[in-house]
């Protein structure tokens, strides 16, 4: 064993002549493994709420979306679209049409987007498992359906008794100008036989309803607003989207699933961050006690400072003794911290003893946890990297105004 660490480790858990260099060390110990703990808790926390807003957003945002760089619409007929129904790695590709509509039920009023989707659209999105209300149906034979946010549910008190229709209104495309509204508007009546909850901004966003409706409705005729593309889990994504802008070609964009709301997963992130370096400056602060924990020991070991420099013991040998003290305290709190913390988010995730404040409008109960393995490799490192230096200044000071005078 090395004779600096093997001192180092006698003199960390050795009894003290004074109780108060105990008392410090202790102190020292703790106040890292807590600060450990809140950093592993805290992050885990941040990881939980990522993975949920993952899952939520991918039931209803696709792997690839394909759209027109300018404009609104392009044909479905394009022979690249051809070429994307026989691409390997594509498991379905759905047709979409995209607007905002006037919606009116019973009495009120309020303006959505209106997404009509394809027959493939079900089978690449999970937003059947958001139904809070009725089902996923769109078509039943010749009637056709919607599937609406429940936002928009809300706010039109909609109900699923098939009794009042929703009435769609969007401006014509090719309209004279007239004084009569209803000669400026397209207008259709729908049922509602379904209402999805997924997150605030698209249960207050969208009515699903099939693509044929949506055409009608926009005197489209093959025209889409977009592409939808479920990829197979074999094939590298990276390498499909590629292949998809290939195909394409430059008059379109096609975006993964963090590009469709990299905004947002930005500012998730920067969250995070700035948590973590919030953390690690109290962190900092509370390893200030190392640093007086340790010059307190030097000043007390000064005889067998002594000794060992007359038994032939460097200087350079001398100091990292001392600082492979002040490692020891900080590695001794990080692997308290370590522990209690995964603790504490085992309990989380076991039992979501936390609960969220008014839980019942949320789709979880408690505050969601994800341990993440390189969090625990980071937050370690960062520790005893805040131990080494805290170590260092008071080890090179402290043995110079101590030591080298003697």
């Amino acid at each position: 064993m090395d004779f600096p660490f093997f001192v180092a480790r006698r003199y960390l858990f050795a009894k003290k002549s004074q109780n108060t260099i105990n008392l410090i060390s202790t102190i020292s110990v703790v106040g890292v493994a807590v600060g450990t703990m809140a950093l592993i808790v805290v992050l885990s926390v941040f990881n939980g709420f990522d993975s949920l807003v993952h899952s939520l957003f991918n039931s209803f945002n696709p792997d690839l979306k394909i759209t027109i760089r300018e404009g609104k619409r392009f044909s479905a007929e394009l022979p690249s679209i051809e070429e994307l129904h026989k691409m390997k790695g594509i498991l379905y590709l759905s047709e979409i049409v995209e607007e905002n509509a006037l919606l009116k039920y019973g009495s009120k009023q309020y303006i959505a987007t209106v997404k009509g989707v394809s027959d493939d659209f079900l089978k690449m999105s999970g937003i059947d498992s958001m139904i809070i209300d009725g089902d996923f149906i769109l078509k039943q034979g010749k009637n056709e359906y919607a599937v609406v946010g429940q936002g928009i549910a809300i706010k039109l008190s909609i109900g699923l008794n098939f009794i009042n229709p929703i009435i769609v209104y969007v401006p014509k495309r090719t309209g004279t100008v007239s004084m009569s509204p209803e000669k400026a508007f397209n207008r259709k009546y729908i049922f509602p036989s379904g209402i999805f909850a997924i997150q605030q901004d698209f249960d207050s966003k969208y009515i699903i309803v099939p693509i044929d409706f949506a055409r009608d409705l926009l005197d489209y005729s093959y025209e889409v607003n977009a592409l939808e593309l479920k990829l197979d889990p074999e094939y590298d994504p990276v390498e499909i989207q590629q292949d998809v802008k290939n195909i394409m070609g430059q008059d379109f964009n096609v975006k993964n699933r963090y590009e469709q709301e990299e905004l947002l997963y930005k500012i998730m992130k920067t969250e995070k961050w700035a948590i973590f370096f919030i953390l690690t400056f109290i962190l900092i602060v509370a390893s200030f006690n190392v640093i007086g924990s340790l010059t307190m020991l030097i000043i007390e070991k000064k005889k067998d400072i002594s000794t060992l420099i007359s038994m032939g013991t460097d200087l350079k040998r001398i100091r990292r003794i001392f600082l492979y003290e002040g490692w020891l305290i900080s590695a001794l709190g990080a692997i308290l911290g370590l522990i209690i913390g995964i603790f504490i988010c085992w309990l989380q995730q076991t039992y979501g003893i936390i609960k969220l404040q008014g839980s019942g409008s949320f789709v979880i109960d408690a505050y969601p946890v994800q341990i993440v393995a390189f969090d625990f490799f980071l937050i370690f490192v960062t520790v005893l990297g805040i131990g080494y230096f805290a170590a260092w200044y008071p080890v090179r000071y402290i043995t110079r105004k101590f030591i080298l005078r003697e």
